[in-house]
């Protein structure tokens, strides 16, 4: 069984940034998400370029997935320019100034408005992998 590295994934106004709290070292940061990811998989690269195996964090000492999390914020920003804050307001029920807010770092949603916001891109999800065009 692979080991599981969890990578948590936070926004600022400016940075996408990454850490892991079960692998140490693992420190990224990008502007956008797919260059903080990118940046990660280095990180993992040049500890093991760096470091002699035996140095190495245990889970990357055998065969490992990455487990990402997203805090609100970074997920937001992420999909704003595919998903519209009107749209997000119809799939989540959440107002659009309010998710504006959570956004832009101004406010931490509620746990129940995270399932929410969680719930509604699951859905959309699995409404796009059934799409069947002809």
């Amino acid at each position: 069984m692979a080991n599981v590295i969890s990578i948590f994934v936070g926004a600022s106004k400016d940075l996408f940034g990454a850490y892991s709290e079960n692998c140490p070292g693992i420190y990224a940061e990008g502007e956008s998400l797919e260059e903080c990811k990118k940046e990660v998989n280095n990180a993992i690269e040049l500890i093991k370029a760096e470091l002699p195996e035996e140095q190495w964090p245990e889970p990357l000492k055998a065969e490992f997935s990455i487990e990402w999390h997203y805090d609100v914020q970074s997920i937001l920003m992420h999909f704003s320019s595919i998903v519209s804050l009107s749209g997000l307001q119809r799939m989540t029920g959440i107002n659009q100034k309010q998710l504006w807010a959570y956004m832009h770092g101004l406010r931490k949603p509620r746990p129940d408005n995270v399932m929410r916001i969680q719930n509604a891109f699951r859905k959309l999800g699995a409404d796009l992998v059934n799409v069947q065009l002809t």
